[in-house]
């Protein structure tokens, strides 16, 4: 059974920085297609972030060169660093796993949710 649990939310200003993590178990973080998902205050999920068994990442536009993707093979752990934060970024961050690869920032694309860490950009 598959276990994720985020990490390393919180309440910043705007241009400020944050690194959530998602440790896991029940699956090889390596071996898999996860990502990362946002759901806004009154709107739906959206994808944000994903990548892959072999290392290639998607991201949404909107956090193109602001946020990063990345795992820790050794931990079996999936890491987003959010820089230059906006109070558009504030949502409830989701770690995902078991991605489709044709739906890797839509919801519909992943099978297992975390239960989700907060992020509050204040401007």
């Amino acid at each position: 059974q598959v276990h994720l649990v985020e990490s390393g939310g919180g309440s910043v200003q705007s241009g400020g920085s944050l690194r959530l993590s998602c440790e896991a178990s029940g699956l090889t973080v390596s071996r898999s297609c996860m990502g990362w998902l946002r759901q806004p205050p009154g709107k739906g999920r959206e994808g944000v972030a994903s990548i892959d068994s072999v290392g290639s990442t998607v991201y949404a536009d909107s956090v193109k060169g602001r946020f990063t993707i990345s795992r820790d093979d050794a931990k079996n752990t999936l890491y987003l660093q959010l820089d230059n934060l906006k109070p558009e970024d504030t949502a409830m961050y989701y770690c995902a796993s078991d991605c489709m690869s044709s739906l890797r920032l839509h919801r519909r694309g992943y099978r297992s949710w975390g239960q989700g860490t907060q992020v509050t950009v204040s401007s």
